[in-house]
């Protein structure tokens, strides 16, 4: 019963902007944390960003550290991915995750490209 729909990506240019947007529904949102994932062709899935249930205090690799802002609106259960100064490899399909549960959303398509 858990649902998790991905939506927002699209085709921006290095440099660019975006925000992704991840609907939750068939838990109780604001008890889990949540985390944002990525995956390219050829690579393994990768975490990005990472926000806590109940302190809000964010986690993210070095690779994305200072260039995206993962935040939650606990209201409209919907957890969001905020992406700034895009990259070439910052090129993947994105997935939201909740904390102790295996299934993933259809995801949604990234690509930097000029």
């Amino acid at each position: 019963q858990v649902q998790l729909v991905e939506s927002g990506g699209g085709l921006v240019q290095p440099g660019g902007s975006l925000t992704l947007s991840c609907k939750c529904s068939g838990f109780v949102f604001s008890n889990y944390i949540m985390s944002w994932y990525r995956q390219a062709p050829g690579k393994e899935r990768e975490r990005v960003a990472t926000i806590d249930s109940s302190d809000g205090i964010t986690h993210y690799p070095d690779s994305v550290k200072g260039r995206f802002t993962i935040s939650r609106d606990n209201a409209q259960d919907t957890l969001y991915l905020q992406m700034e100064n895009l990259k070439p490899e910052d090129t993947a399909v994105y997935y939201c995750k909740r904390r102790n549960y295996d299934g993933w959303g259809q995801g949604t398509q990234v690509t930097v490209s000029s």
